[in-house]
């Protein structure tokens, strides 16, 4: 018999794709929102493979904290997305991510208005969402509307039970107002709902007496809370021993001491040189706090110019990592902690720290950069100044960039008569003749044909006349000559305020000047400047 042929083999079956994970989707989103404009980023998202819109993945990505606007933006474009078998419509979740960032940002009135938004969709808050408003409209200092949103929590006590979370919250905003009363009964009143205090809770009752001076009562709720089974954890000890230092409270911290010892818990450094000096101003023995710090226990180190060194390396390594992590929030707080200690950083990176903090949207960082070179003494570049500055312009900060300026001009800090007068013609354009005539008068030494001319321009844009034709009769009399520039402003601010024969007059005034200056064979840098920036120049 003929050999049967085989079955042919089956072809083998394609590779399965990979699984899609929503961490990878969750960090190609941020990236997106952080490296490209909206105009870019918005194709960009609609069309990312992985990517579904659902309430999960919506709010860990608002949860990565990429740039405020472009997170709205975001936030927006969910909620009109095409999402296969029905439409998407925000939760708790999602609405909750989004009012934490506008009140992290400061944006109080926005994160109302979307709460107010999110009860009019129908959408029931959690004790999560009232206890992000409380706390932030705490920080923005209305605690008083932070107890109303903590009242209209506990009358939704059917939808919206208060956590241990919210009464720890309210317990501290009542602690930081002063209104330690109204905290004990709240305190009281989470004690009889049954909820167990945690060591958070406990860190705040203690860090209230602390700063009310009762050391004693500290150590006996230190006790309270070991014999409920909760240990004191490394921020309480470090908190505790920070209060002791500044009080003096040698021997209560000796007993912190002591129970860090045992549990293996080791002081900030910071926090471990207010302790020393503490220590060494009541005459006593560091021994136990070297024992309890072991890494920071080298014989004679507080005299030690090295050590000083390493720490200011450890520092700057710190801030560099910060930086290209993009933790705007870390960086700030270790800005205000190197301020306490006045450590002096490099111009350069405190530039870079200003100019990416603006560049993310996060110009709160900035400032805080800034008044940190101000108070050490280190003088920032330009470009560093102009970002911030342009910042808030952008932002309608006007009186916030004449504050920054005038700050910068007590310190010394030179900005020059280009950015001057780039600052006033801003101001102007947006209608603030006031606050550029204050930016004009702070800087006597930069007062030239360019920040008249600007100062003129912004009078003009105000519709103040007599104003601009005065400040070019004092720019006359200070022997200042006008530039074509100059006339350029006058002839259009008149022309446009409808005052035709003082605008002929200027005109003829300006073809006699350029007449003259034909013979010139050099120009001054001013005057070059002026005219650039203003001939051609209508508002």
């Amino acid at each position: 018999k003929p050999r049967r042929r085989p079955p042919p083999r089956p072809k083998p079956s394609a590779e399965p794709s990979a699984p899609t994970y929503t961490r990878d989707v969750v960090r190609r989103v941020t990236n997106i929102l952080r490296d490209h404009p909206w105009s870019a980023a918005r194709p960009l998202l609609l069309s990312l493979p992985g990517l579904v819109w659902d309430s999960h993945v919506v709010a860990r990505v608002l949860k990565t904290h990429p740039p405020l606007q472009k997170a709205f933006l975001f936030f927006r474009l969910a909620a009109s997305s095409p999402t296969p078998g029905a439409a998407f419509r925000h939760d708790r979740y999602t609405y909750t991510s989004m009012l934490h960032l506008l009140g992290e940002a400061g944006r109080v009135p926005a994160m109302l208005h979307l709460l107010a938004e999110m009860l009019r969709a129908g959408v029931d808050p959690d004790a999560a969402t009232f206890t992000t408003v409380m706390h932030w409209l705490a920080r923005a200092g209305d605690v008083d509307a932070a107890m109303r949103v903590w009242e209209e929590m506990r009358s939704r006590r059917g939808k919206c039970r208060p956590t241990l979370v919210s009464y720890t919250a309210c317990v501290k905003i009542l602690f930081d107002a002063g209104r330690a009363a109204e905290g004990r009964r709240v305190f009281e009143e989470m004690v009889a709902e049954g909820l167990r205090p945690s060591c958070t809770t406990y860190t705040v009752l203690i860090e209230h007496l602390a700063d009310a001076g009762k050391f004693q009562a500290t150590l006996q709720i230190m006790s309270d809370m070991q014999d409920a089974g909760v240990e004191p954890d490394k921020p309480l000890c470090n908190i505790l021993v920070k209060k002791c230092a500044s009080a003096g409270e040698t021997s209560v911290m000796t007993f912190i001491l002591q129970h860090m010892k045992e549990k293996g818990i080791v002081l900030r450094r910071p926090v471990f040189l207010e302790a020393l000096e503490a220590l060494k101003a009541s005459g006593e023995s560091p021994n136990l706090l070297w024992e309890v710090n072991p890494h920071l226990a080298s014989e004679g180190m507080e005299y030690d110019p090295t050590f000083s060194h390493l720490s200011c390396i450890t520092d700057r390594s710190t801030i560099i990592y910060l930086l290209a992590s993009r933790n705007w929030s870390a960086i700030e707080q270790m800005v205000n902690e190197l301020t306490t200690r006045n450590v002096k950083f490099e111009s350069h990176i405190l530039s870079d720290i200003i100019q990416a903090s603006c560049a993310n949207c996060r110009p709160s960082c900035g400032l805080t950069v800034l008044y940190y070179s101000l108070r050490v003494g280190s003088e920032l570049d330009r470009s560093a100044y102009s970002c911030l500055l342009g910042q808030y312009i952008r932002n309608d900060s006007f009186d916030l960039v004449s504050k920054i300026v005038e700050r910068l001009i007590k310190h010394g800090c030179n900005l020059g008569a280009y950015l001057l007068s780039v600052l006033i013609l801003r101001l102007g354009s947006a209608g603030h003749s006031s606050y550029a005539a204050h930016i004009f008068g702070l800087s006597p030494a930069d007062q030239n044909v360019i920040t008249y001319t600007a100062l003129m321009n912004a009078y003009f844009q105000a519709g103040e006349v007599d104003k601009a034709l005065e400040l070019f009769s004092q720019m006359i009399t200070n022997e200042i000559s006008a530039s074509a520039g100059t006339y350029e402003v006058l002839i259009y601010g008149l022309q446009k305020a409808g005052r035709k024969q003082d605008s002929d007059r200027y005109r003829r005034e300006r073809m006699e000047m350029q007449w003259h200056r034909q013979y010139r064979d050099k120009h001054s840098p001013e005057d070059s400047l002026c005219d650039h920036l203003f001939c051609g120049f209508h508002g």
